[in-house]
């Protein structure tokens, strides 16, 4: 098993599919237009070419188009899907530090609320970064979360999600409005989840960060956060 299994599993947890079940030796979800993480397969036992037809033809089914996660440790189905024509898409990183890291400065007053069930203003910053009602949906179905809102300079500034499971306190969705950006507000919303981490009885603060995304990655490395996995997508080309 991956170091990185707790993270791949709070990442599910917190960011949870409509269906999740097993077929041969994958897990299969029904995204319902969330994204992909929640409409990915993802293997969970040994795989051959043989077995690729099976989840391909499950997810047409679904409606969604082929699509799978490589986690650590799926070397042999990438390459697989890669012979077959599959695209990379959205290497990603998982992130993590000591939550304690965070909660060594107060939140100033009116800075950053946790909030569930989102406010209009929140749906809205969150539709502004094309995070829509199908991830909304997905964010309810989390078990143990919140809703983070963000204020500066005396006006909304930025959002984000938190889930737990277990020990873990996992990020998602953070979004900043244009104006309000480099200004801190990023952290304020880091520091706001980890302290609503702490509440909940978590260790540990996560989040998942596109390689490509330069901005958060430099963002995340300044607040202390390291890398403790990683996975990709394949998509078909169809």
């Amino acid at each position: 098993m991956s170091n990185a299994q707790p993270f791949y599993d709070a990442g599910e947890a917190t960011w949870p599919a409509a269906r999740r079940f097993d077929l041969g030796p994958w897990t299969l979800r029904d995204g319902q237009g969330g994204g992909k993480r929640v409409s990915a397969a993802t293997a969970r036992a040994s795989v051959t070419e043989d077995d690729i037809p099976q989840a391909e033809t499950a997810m047409r089914e679904m409606g969604q188009r082929p699509l799978f996660m490589l986690r650590e440790g799926d070397d042999a189905v990438d390459a697989l899907l890669a012979a077959r024509g599959y695209e990379t898409l959205d290497p990603t990183t998982i992130l993590n530090m000591p939550l304690r890291n965070l909660t060594d400065v107060p939140i100033p007053p009116v800075t950053a609320f946790c909030i569930w069930e989102p406010l209009a203003i929140m749906t809205e910053v969150w539709a502004a970064g094309g995070i829509g009602p199908a991830r909304l949906a997905v964010m309810d179905r989390a078990a143990t979360k919140t809703g983070l809102l963000a204020r500066w300079n005396e006006k909304p500034a930025g959002v984000a999600f938190a889930g737990v499971h277990g020990d873990i306190c996992m990020v998602h969705a953070v979004e900043v409005l244009p104006h309000q950006q480099r200004q801190g507000v990023a952290t304020w919303i880091m520091r706001a989840a980890a302290h609503w981490g702490q509440a909940q009885g978590a260790s540990q603060l996560s989040v998942l960060c596109v390689e490509a995304n330069a901005r958060a990655q430099a963002l995340y490395a300044k607040l202390g956060f390291a890398p403790v996995g990683r996975y990709h997508y394949r998509q078909s080309t169809e």
